[in-house]
């Protein structure tokens, strides 16, 4: 039994989204959307581009504002007025598609410069701490470089890095090889793997099908702003119930 089955067990919630919609002026991004994250779920939401999967992970961190609905953070509603956001974030961290990383400074001091001025630990803690996480993703020997020295595999598994050094609770991914080099996506969806395989709660929007099915324990579809089906990998993949779903999974197949 893995960790996260151990965890599954005992479905600690750690997220809850209540009939969450967004609207960009006259468009409809979301519509009334409803999930639960457990702690130590590996949730990956898939569906086609402009399905909403984006802005849905944006709404959770809120670097969007909903525009109705709410998001349950242990029972405690982040978008009612007077909530404390960045506080929120330190417990829900990030993985961006175009990395975020911080040019003008090194590896080290990306994973190092969060911790210092948010957490407000020390410099020696900080340091001990990013090289911890570092060295999971392997990119110890590469503390000193500058992000435009390395390859963009390399600056997402430094991004990931960044990311764990702040301890969240949940780590939310968007897309986050799909400005990758092929030959580099590999190297970014092992260490995702086996932070799955360590019970990290994680909420992943991807077109990586083959990541969906093997690693997730929980399968989202959306398609025009709505959840069309959700499921287990097995179910979803395997007995897909909506005739969207067919259709979405059945270019993958033939892709």
């Amino acid at each position: 039994m893995d960790a996260r089955e151990e965890t599954a067990e005992m479905a600690e919630c750690i997220l809850q989204v209540n009939h969450l919609s967004k609207t960009f002026g006259n468009h409809e991004v979301l519509r009334d959307i409803d999930f639960v994250v457990n702690k130590g779920d590996v949730t990956s939401i898939i569906g086609a581009s402009g399905s909403g999967k984006s802005t849905l992970l944006r709404c959770i961190n809120l670097l969007e504002t909903p525009t109705s609905g709410e998001i349950l953070y242990h029972g405690e509603n982040v978008v009612a007025r007077g909530f404390k956001a960045p506080q929120y974030r330190t417990h829900v961290g990030m993985v961006f598609q175009s990395f975020n990383l911080f040019n003008n400074m090194t590896v080290l001091e990306n994973c190092i410069t969060g911790q210092v001025k948010v957490l407000k630990r020390s410099r020696e803690e900080a340091k001990e701490h990013a090289m911890k996480y570092l060295q999971k993703v392997g990119m110890a020997p590469y503390i000193n470089a500058r992000p435009r020295q390395i390859s963009g595999g390399q600056k997402q598994r430094v991004a990931i890095a960044r990311a764990l050094a702040m301890d969240p609770e949940v780590l939310l991914f968007d897309e986050p090889t799909s400005a990758l080099d092929p030959e580099m996506v590999g190297e970014v969806l092992g260490v995702m793997r086996s932070l799955a395989d360590e019970g990290m709660t994680m909420l992943v929007v991807t077109h990586e099908m083959a990541f969906a099915r093997d690693v997730s324990n929980h399968v989202v579809y959306m398609n025009q702003g709505v959840i069309c089906e959700e499921g287990s990998p097995a179910d979803l993949f395997g007995n897909p119930q909506k005739q969207e779903t067919r259709d979405f999974l059945s270019r993958f197949r033939n892709a």
